[in-house]
């Protein structure tokens, strides 16, 4: 339970409360718990539809929030994944296939977390190494090839900072996959499911749509490292995490962002179809943008996103 669903949970245990003692004691409390069912519902729109953009990092970093492999067997009809980057090895930590959406073949590609200890070891909590990157290109030129669309799903703290992925050219890696990515053919659409953290996510980043689920976040830097930067105390990422404008309503305001998708009450992870839904709607709708546009008008079209982020004062 985080610190502003605490009024929730004193809420939820006095239902459970009068709930046992009603069964107990053999005595009718269905008028109360009404009462506090009621008073639970009003307080759970009070607090998820307040929240400030510390309480959306802490939504986004849920270890119970929906991944990459929740939603794709909702979204598409089939995936088949593929494995490795031709150069080192499978990297566990990038997912990527060929998949169906309504019947429209793409190419999926996204960071995956794990669900628990021996599974975050096994994905490395979702950061990727250099040969998860360049998986993901081949995989996108692959898709340019067969003039596939491109999805990708951004969840990562970062690209993973150790010695081996700096020695097998992590930043290369990267910095690639920004090149390769603005040149693309073919429309790639993506969306921040969760954390975007650095060039961990900005390498699967470079898209024509960039949408983002109302209670991700993308930032360059993450709250706690920025207060260590600007105030030497970690402790400040709270008063960070609102400097940065880092929420998807943020970054839609500052047009970096292009949709938020609606969330359940509470957060994804509450409602996993319904999210599901929600993102393959999100994705249809952005797709249809591009259905008669050709290869040439695509790409400009991605140059001209980029081009209009940001604004400039002439003196």
């Amino acid at each position: 339970m985080l610190e502003f669903e605490k009024s929730i949970e004193a809420i939820q245990k006095k239902i459970q409360s009068l709930e046992e003692t009603q069964i107990k004691n053999d005595v009718d409390l269905s008028d109360e718990i009404e009462m506090l069912e009621a008073a639970l519902k009003n307080e759970k729109e009070k607090v998820y539809t307040s929240l400030k953009s510390w309480d959306r990092v802490q939504l986004a970093r849920l270890p119970e929030r929906p991944t990459l492999l929740d939603y794709i067997p909702y979204i598409f009809d089939r995936f088949i994944e593929l494995h490795g980057d031709r150069n080192f090895r499978d990297d566990p930590s990038m997912i990527g296939g060929l998949a169906y959406l309504n019947g429209v073949p793409v190419t999926v590609i996204g960071q995956q977390r794990g669900k628990d200890t021996k599974d975050n070891i096994y994905r490395n909590f979702g950061m990727a190494h250099p040969e998860g990157y360049r998986k993901a290109l081949r995989l996108m030129k692959q898709a340019e090839k067969f003039q596939r669309p491109i999805i990708t799903f951004i969840d990562t703290k970062g690209a993973y900072p150790g010695k081996a992925a700096e020695e097998r050219g992590q930043s290369e890696s990267i910095a690639r996959n920004l090149v390769e990515m603005a040149a693309l053919t073919v429309p790639v659409i993506a969306i921040v499911i969760g954390e975007g953290g650095s060039g961990g996510a900005l390498g699967l980043g470079v898209a024509n749509r960039l949408l983002m689920l109302e209670n991700s976040t993308y930032s360059v830097i993450s709250p706690e490292g920025a207060a260590g930067i600007l105030w030497k105390d970690s402790s400040f990422a709270k008063i960070a995490a609102e400097t940065m404008k880092i929420t998807a309503y943020d970054l839609l305001e500052l047009q970096v962002a292009d949709e938020v998708i609606k969330e359940p009450l509470g957060g994804a992870h509450h409602d996993v179809e319904t999210q599901a839904s929600c993102i393959k709607s999100a994705i249809e709708r952005q797709m249809a943008d591009f259905n008669h546009l050709s290869p040439k008008e695509i790409r400009e079209d991605r140059f001209q996103k980029y081009r209009h982020i940001g604004t400039y004062i002439e003196s």
